[in-house]
């Protein structure tokens, strides 16, 4: 996917599942966009997220 991080063994973009959670989907609305995924998954992604942020390793986006 580009060097775009996604969840392990799938080609799903950790940044969908941020959004989603962002978009106040619960797991379980998660889980059923993505049957391929576990709890656990949405979970990692969000460590991954708030890492990234601590981390300062995310592009900014200049506002429009």
């Amino acid at each position: 996917m580009a060097g775009v991080p996604c969840i392990r063994g799938t080609r799903i973009p950790v940044a969908s599942i941020v959004a989603m959670v962002a978009e106040r989907m619960t797991a379980e609305q998660v889980l059923a966009e993505y049957p391929q995924l576990t709890a656990d998954d949405i979970e990692e992604a969000l460590r991954y997220a708030a890492a990234a942020v601590d981390q300062g390793t995310l592009p900014l986006l200049e506002p429009a």
